[in-house]
């Protein structure tokens, strides 16, 4: 996807990076070393892509997101101070899409038949022994969520994508997103109050458990 392009380097420099731990290659990175930044690039970039490709739900844009994420996070490197990297990268990337919806104004258009097909995060919606008709339903299902995700406001839709499709705890999704636990936890509650809500006319059995829940649920 990435990478920063760098000068020509000695036969064996970017071979003895393969062996080094996260934490030693962005100590490296920080001090100017490429051949590492594009290791922590090539070890990152499909988790970059697919959350914002979930969030945008364009894939042209979530490429152009996953680029500006790498080109901040290569420039502001120095000022990371130690934690999960992970959720620093996410945190600008989710940054980055909160910016290019703020700019389009309007929300945009989603595929997400071609994310179930691609992401093993939406495994729960096909299998190989599906019969046509239950492979029918689970991509009307699939289309059904896409919609109703659609109609999420943005904050809403963010935290849902990394609680329900990308797995990060609320404590996770508080230090990514720089909100409370409690505003992660509201958000959550109600969107997923509102996609119950959209949800409803579809049979129970087909909806994923976590829609399920009554309209006491939590």
């Amino acid at each position: 996807m990435l990478s920063i392009e760098q000068p020509p380097r000695a036969t064996g420099q970017l071979a003895g990076s393969e062996c080094m731990n996260e934490e030693t290659l962005i100590e490296r990175a920080q001090k100017g070393d490429i051949a590492a930044f594009n290791r922590l690039v090539v070890q990152y970039q499909e988790l970059v892509f697919n959350v914002a490709y979930r969030i945008m739900s364009d894939p042209a844009a979530a490429e152009d997101v996953a680029q500006e994420t790498f080109i901040t996070a290569h420039q502001s490197l120095r000022s990371f101070r130690g934690g999960s990297f992970k959720s620093w990268l996410i945190r600008i990337a989710t940054n980055r899409c909160y910016d290019e919806l703020r700019r389009r104004k309007r929300r945009p258009q989603s595929s997400l038949d071609e994310i179930m097909d691609e992401n093993e995060s939406f495994a729960f919606l096909r299998s190989p022994q599906d019969s046509p008709e239950t492979h029918r339903q689970r991509v009307e299902l699939a289309l059904a969520i896409e919609g109703c995700l659609k109609e999420l406001p943005d904050d809403q839709r963010v935290v849902t994508v990394l609680s329900d499709v990308e797995g990060y705890d609320y404590q996770e999704i508080a230090n990514i997103t720089r909100v409370s636990l409690g505003t992660v936890k509201s958000r959550i509650s109600r969107a997923r109050a509102k996609l119950r809500d959209c949800l409803q006319s579809l049979s129970g059995e087909l909806l994923p458990a976590a829609y399920r829940l009554d309209s006491k649920g939590t």
